[in-house]
């Protein structure tokens, strides 16, 4: 690459023997897209057209699988070209705007797992109250809220780069995240502090808001023997707690100048952009019953035709 193109492009050089298994990669990614598209769709689709599941906890549900939606496409249609390709390349413009809707979208579900968690608690901690304070309006705020509070954020960071020397024009990943600023010739030290605000406000924050609201549950639940009501709690930790160390992983682990081997970095990458996205639909799907009722329904619907 020439000098003019390093000042523009960037390598991705996280990708492992990519000249080998470039087509096993591709099908098992694009496999992975396909089944990521067609299990979100599918609920969110069962969540739109049942009267029965417009319930603020279904309408979280599926802005948390949208959110997914979104998160996916951001990544697997670049990556996919990549395998493909014979220089695994993308532009700096690119890259900051990928950066931007990742940590974006990142940060949005860990909000929209906490109006879950709120949603919860309402329901039952304070269940005489819960059609007073879960209202549409409020569903409607916390959904504006767990999308543009992290945009608004992540775009300062974002705007600020724009113009930063690099030094470096390779990244460890196969895709852009935090990483990136391994490239930067100087990081300015407010904008590090700035960093770690926008990382507590919708990171750190939202995650003890919801061991807090759990917290409550478990103690109203132990005492009022509510166990059918707890149990639509089960998904939400679990979805919480995956996400979590996963991008834990992102924002600690990858930064680091270690000696975490490329092939370790590759699976754990392709963990974070496959796991929550496949799984949560097919989590909601089968532990919450009213979505899995009327998704027993829709395949039988489509067997019989």
């Amino acid at each position: 690459m020439n000098p003019g193109l390093n000042m523009t492009y960037l390598i991705l050089g996280g990708h492992v023997e990519v000249q080998k298994y470039r087509y096993l990669y591709f099908m098992i990614l694009f496999t992975a897209y396909i089944l990521i598209i067609c299990c979100n769709t599918s609920i969110i689709y069962l969540i739109v057209i049942h009267k029965s599941l417009h319930e603020p906890m279904y309408i979280f549900i599926a802005a948390l699988l949208l959110n997914s939606l979104f998160f996916s496409t951001n990544i697997y249609p670049k990556l996919l070209a990549d395998f493909l390709s014979e220089k695994q390349i993308i532009s700096y413009q690119v890259c900051l705007f990928q950066v931007f809707i990742f940590y974006s979208l990142s940060c949005s579900e860990f909000l929209l797992l906490s109006a879950m968690a709120y949603d919860r608690y309402v329901s039952i901690c304070k269940p005489l109250q819960y059609p007073t304070i879960m209202r549409k309006i409020t569903v409607v705020f916390l959904l504006v809220l767990a999308w543009l509070l992290p945009a608004c954020q992540v775009a300062v960071v974002i705007i600020l780069n724009i113009n930063n020397k690099l030094c470096n024009f390779t990244l460890k990943g196969i895709f852009c995240n935090n990483s990136l600023i391994q490239l930067y010739c100087v990081m300015s030290r407010a904008l590090s502090v700035y960093g770690a605000f926008v990382l507590l406000n919708t990171g750190l924050f939202p995650m003890l808001f919801i061991i807090f609201t759990y917290t409550k549950i478990i103690l109203t639940v132990y005492r009022s023997c509510k166990k059918k009501a707890a149990q639509t709690c089960l998904p939400h930790l679990f979805v919480l707690i995956n996400y979590s160390c996963l991008i834990t992983y992102d924002m600690i682990i990858a930064r680091l100048e270690s000696d975490f081997s490329k092939t370790a970095r590759f699976l754990m990458t392709l963990q974070i952009i496959t796991y929550n996205p496949l799984f949560n639909p097919i989590i909601y799907g089968l532990k919450m019953k009213e979505i899995s009722k009327h998704l027993q329904r829709l395949l039988c619907q489509s067997k019989l035709n």
